[in-house]
Order: structure tokens, then C-alpha cells, then sequence
């Protein structure tokens, strides 16, 4: 069972995640924040983290680019409301890219791609 860290500092979104792609038979595990994030992710292994653009405090991108530096290996698939981020450099760095929607078949299909990508990178490395 892959194990997905879902990284949103709207809680209904984070319910939604959690809901829907726990019953597509992933372990889902949450964070409101970057700290949260980071916290979990020094305290546990993931397979993918799902990542909003706009957090309280430090922007998705931001974090992705620490999460880049420090655990190469982790997929990292960028969730937001707006496709305008799609064309910023730092946004390159991850793996996918969705624009939230109502119908989530879009990023259900894109975990499914980058997990699959995923076996091909290697173990992670805990360094946060």
C-alpha cells in the first residue's frame, strides 16, 4: 500500500484527499503547513506527497524545493487552483502537476503515473 503525504492548508480539501483516495486503497496521512510537513516527514516514510501552491507561511514551492535538496527520491505531485504556476521555473521540480477540480479522475490518474514512475528512482533518504 503506498502511503501519501497530503499537504493543504484548506482542511476540506485535506478531508476530500483523504476520503476519496483512501478508498482507492492508499494509506493518506495530512499536513495544514510546511512545518506540519516537515515534521511527518522526519518521522515517517513516504511514497508521494500531494502539495498545494499556497500555504500559511511558506509557499508550496518553497517547500518544494527543500524537499528537492533534502529527499531527491520523494515524487512530488503539485495541487492548486491555479494553472498559471504551471510556467514557474521552481513548479518544474516536481513530478506532476493538477489543477484542482470537483472530478478528481485527473489526479487519481496522475499518482497512479508517477507511482508507477516512482519504482524506477530508487529508495528514498530521510535527511529532513
Amino acid at each position: 500500500m503506498s502511503r501519501i503525504l497530503v499537504v493543504d492548508d484548506e482542511s476540506s480539501i485535506r478531508l476530500l484527499y483523504s476520503h476519496e483516495l483512501a478508498d482507492e486503497g492508499y494509506e493518506i496521512a495530512t499536513a495544514a503547513n510546511a512545518v506540519d510537513a516537515v515534521e511527518l516527514l522526519r518521522r515517517d516514510d513516504f511514497d508521494l506527497i500531494l502539495l498545494d501552491i499556497k500555504l500559511k507561511n511558506e509557499s508550496g514551492l518553497e517547500l518544494l524545493q527543500r524537499i528537492v535538496k533534502e529527499r531527491h527520491n520523494l515524487p512530488v505531485i503539485l495541487c492548486t487552483a491555479f494553472s498559471c504556476y504551471k510556467d514557474d521555473f521552481s513548479a518544474w521540480l516536481a513530478d506532476g502537476y493538477v489543477v484542482k477540480s470537483s472530478d478528481l479522475q485527473e489526479l487519481k490518474d496522475e499518482i497512479r503515473r508517477v507511482l508507477a514512475k516512482k519504482s524506477s528512482r530508487g529508495p528514498t533518504h530521510k535527511v529532513m
